[in-house]
């Protein structure tokens, strides 16, 4: 093999740990989840974990030929049973305003209230990245919304940080051991899915209003999800993956 081939070689992907028992899924949007890292989840609840999902919005702004409210209860009962597939019955809407969150005080403050209530063990999340990789952009909700996470990790363990939440029996939360990137072009960490990567399509499927009226006429969730899963997979010496970036929170972890 020539030294350039040995330079365009991914490097090999550490799988992330499993010795927790909650985690909790912090997304923007309904089909954040399902677009990468449902499969995973289905992986963790058939070990018997516990994961809740947090959508930040309802994604009623997804669909243009849709108005807003009834595309929230389209994607609301879509997003519901998409997490019922992969083995997830609580599902949170925040319902802030899809299309423009931006980044800052009051993201994380509506974001510590859901860690201190479930105080979980792994906060999931989606890429925050400025893209996915190369030229494809990131959207501005997804950055704002990771970013946020990451701090309100930290802000829930703070009972000097929007203190005023911590009232009828509520108490920080500093048990967080990781926060996860789900899809970052940055992982260096991956989940085997080969076992629950049809879990995954048939969680995706479950968004077939928001795919319908995105236009996307042909699209093939099964042979879009195996794009990004068999690249990963052979990073791991599996079939299927899905890529991580692990942020650890404790100090000299």
């Amino acid at each position: 093999m020539s030294d350039q081939a040995l330079e365009q070689t991914p490097p090999a992907l550490t799988h992330v740990v499993e010795d927790w028992q909650r985690a909790l899924c912090v997304v923007a949007h309904p089909d954040d989840m399902e677009f990468g890292g449902a499969a995973a989840v289905a992986r963790w609840t058939d070990q018997g974990k516990d994961v809740v999902y947090c959508m930040v919005t309802s994604g009623e702004a997804g669909i243009d030929g849709m108005h807003p409210t009834e595309c929230k209860r389209v994607r609301e009962a879509e997003q519901v049973e998409s997490a019922r597939i992969v083995g997830v019955d609580v599902v949170e809407f925040l319902e802030e305003p899809d299309g423009i969150l931006e980044y800052g005080v009051h993201l994380r403050r509506v974001i510590t209230a859901v860690v201190r209530k479930h105080r979980p063990d792994i906060v999931i999340t989606n890429n925050f990245r400025d893209s996915w990789g190369g030229e494809s952009l990131n959207q501005a909700d997804h950055i704002a919304t990771g970013k946020a996470t990451l701090d309100a990790v930290r802000d829930a363990g703070n009972r000097w940080v929007f203190a005023d939440q911590l009232e009828d029996g509520v108490e920080p939360w500093g048990g967080v051991k990781q926060v996860w990137a789900a899809g970052s072009p940055y992982a260096k960490h991956g989940a085997d899915i080969t076992d629950t990567f049809d879990a995954g399509v048939q969680s995706l499927k479950a968004h077939s209003a928001y795919i319908d009226g995105l236009g996307w006429e042909h699209f093939d969730p099964a042979e879009f999800l195996e794009g990004m899963s068999r690249a990963t997979g052979s990073r791991m010496g599996v079939a299927h993956g899905a890529p991580f970036e692990v942020f650890r929170m404790g100090w000299g972890d």
